[in-house]
């Protein structure tokens, strides 16, 4: 660890800050004490709503304390300046500039007194540095998501800063792009030794470039936590990393520390879950035997609730197994779901483009796939025509007998974005669905089965709040919520949870799991995350990359269930299993 001298490059001081007035004042940070050395690279990782930007604007000076100091080199921090150079989530470019006019922009304010072949030379230089020099002239709509955020990083470097302050710079980005782009980060860091402060929700991405990581507690009233030195050798290497004994303890270490702030947070927040009524869909998928009779939500009603749960929790659901034993083995048909020859191609100005090619795969009943690769491999697209909402060119999906050729109720659907009414409740929301499914139910019925996986997601007390009022984690809730309701023969998931940050990802993937674990429901998820695919799968596939993308590999899951994030990192098989999934996917990055 890098000893902090008697001046440190950033330093802060019991530092306070509160927004709103009166009764509406919240106070976001409480009491942070930090301190960063000259050229250490520090990453602060927590969960969405804890404050992590607002200690970022603080240390650029974009917005001001309420008590405590913010320090620079040992003086205080009055305003923004161009010895801190800022990354931001979103790009923030000029779109009708082009990347050398938008980097420009940056070395034009701090270089005025040199020539405009000086200037010229400057810009030069730091689109090279990140890797654009090809696209130098290329506008930002011509770009990727990883080409706009290095131009971001070449602006932010332009004006020659000797603090980084990157606020989440790659968490908008596939997980290839994310890669490329960290290691870019650490060779500048490396050459330049300036000073750095990551915001990250990725405990990974702390673990590849920092040389310390702070968790920022849950607010309001957030303080930063126990400091962990990540002693781990550079360069780092992805593959190396992943079976290095100190890589593991850290990685098992830091993550407990979050894991235990998250369920001390949901602890606190409370909720109930209702009983669930007995409903036949249109589709007819089949229940179990125990939710054949009435319950108690629907005969005392909902103001009764919390009675009827207690006396039926056993009767109206299926038994959990208990932690780390494996589940029954499932009966039925093996081939429940199959994609036999599946082809699928698109027209383009160029010609026609085969996106997936040969796509074969055969699902059991109640078994839960995931399926994984790089962006544009065609995952997406699988799941889409499984869907029925985008038509096959060739081959054929067989789901329970059936041939898919269309969209229908018998498949439940969580998109990235849930697609809420926005001037409609949560329950609303899921109602919409269920009314439709469910034409002969009654109303109390209808009404007791959106209340039962509103509860079970952890929304009991936010089941009438607008969606335009609900986080993006609740409003993904709501949509995991409505597919469940459906009662659907497969679920499909198009990576759920890929807008969120990764510590709302883990309390969504328990709600996902403990509600799939109830309905044994078939599933199919599309993810980019390594952890995900192995936390929730039986299998996973793995794409080989697009054009004509087909699988490349399928690798069993063989970790009892009921399973843990704390399970999981302590199994001696997970490393290995990580390790297969990292080495496809760096493999096939490789050839990119």
């Amino acid at each position: 660890m890098r000893l902090v001298p008697a001046t440190a490059a950033l330093e802060l001081r019991n530092v306070c800050k509160a927004y709103g007035q009166g009764d509406a004042r919240s106070e976001v940070l409480h009491g942070l004490n930090l301190q960063v050395a000259p050229g250490e690279f520090v990453a602060i990782v927590g969960f969405s709503g804890s404050g992590k930007t607002t200690l970022i604007n603080l240390l650029a000076g974009l917005t001001t304390a309420d008590s405590g100091e913010v320090l620079k080199n040992g003086q205080p921090v009055t305003g923004p300046g161009p010895d801190r150079g800022i990354v931001f989530q979103s790009y923030s470019l000029m779109p009708w500039l082009s990347v050398r006019e938008n980097v420009a922009l940056a070395v034009d304010r701090v270089a005025q007194d040199k020539t405009a072949a000086e200037r010229a030379a400057m810009v030069q230089r730091y689109v090279s540095m990140v890797g654009l020099t090809p696209a130098i002239d290329k506008k930002p709509a011509q770009l990727s998501g990883g080409m706009r955020q290095r131009v971001s990083v070449a602006r932010a470097l332009a004006t020659d800063p000797d603090v980084l302050l990157l606020d989440e710079p790659l968490s908008a980005l596939d997980a290839l792009t994310r890669a490329n782009l960290q290691d870019e980060i650490v060779r500048i860091w490396s050459e330049d030794q300036k000073t750095v402060v990551l915001i990250t929700n990725d405990v990974d991405e702390a673990l590849m470039v920092a040389d310390r990581i702070i968790p920022l507690e849950i607010g309001p009233r957030a303080k930063l936590g126990p400091s962990f030195t990540v002693d781990i050798p550079r360069p780092r290497d992805r593959r190396a990393m992943n079976h290095d004994s100190r890589f593991q303890q850290l990685r098992a270490e830091i993550t407990q520390h979050l894991l235990q702030l998250s369920q001390s947070h949901a602890a606190s927040q409370g909720g109930q879950v209702v009983p669930l009524p007995v409903l036949t869909p249109r589709h007819g998928a089949e229940r179990p035997e125990a939710r054949r009779t009435p319950t108690l939500a629907r005969l005392l009603g909902l103001r009764h609730a919390e009675l009827a749960e207690r006396i039926e929790a056993e009767a109206a659901l299926p038994d959990m197994p208990a932690p780390g034993t494996e589940r029954a083995p499932r009966s039925g048909d093996e081939r429940f779901v199959e994609f036999s020859k599946l082809i699928k191609v698109y027209p383009t100005p160029k010609g026609p483009q085969t996106v997936v090619d040969g796509f074969d795969l055969k699902v059991r009943k109640g078994e839960f796939i995931s399926v994984i690769g790089h962006s544009g491999c065609g995952k997406s697209t699988v799941l889409s025509m499984m869907a029925g909402l985008t038509d096959i060119t060739d081959g054929v999906i067989i789901l329970d007998g059936r041939q898919v050729t269309h969209a229908g109720p018998d498949r439940g659907l969580v998109f990235q974005a849930p697609s809420l009414v926005p001037w409609l409740s949560a329950f609303d929301n899921v109602m919409l669905g269920v009314a439709k499914v469910f034409p002969h139910a009654s109303e109390a019925e209808r009404r007791d089965t959106v209340a039962y996986y509103l509860n079970r997601v952890g929304l009991g007390s936010a089941l009438h709040k607008h969606a335009s009022e609900l986080s993006n984690g609740m409003k993904q809730r709501v949509g995991i919520a409505r597919a469940f309701a459906l009662q659907p023969k497969m679920l499909l998931l198009d990576e759920p949870f890929g807008m969120l940050d990764s510590l709302t990802r883990w309390d969504l993937q328990e709600v996902l799991m403990e509600v799939w674990a109830r309905s044994q429901v078939t599933a199919m998820m599309v993810t980019h995350d390594v952890d995900e695919a192995i936390l929730l799968a039986d299998r996973v596939v793995m794409m080989s990359n697009g054009p004509r993308a087909k699988i490349g590999k399928i690798m069993d899951v063989p970790l009892a269930r009921p399973r843990t994030r704390e399970a999981l990192l302590a199994h001696p098989q997970y490393y290995a299993l990580r390790e297969e999934l990292i080495g496809f996917l760096e493999d096939c990055g490789s050839q990119h």
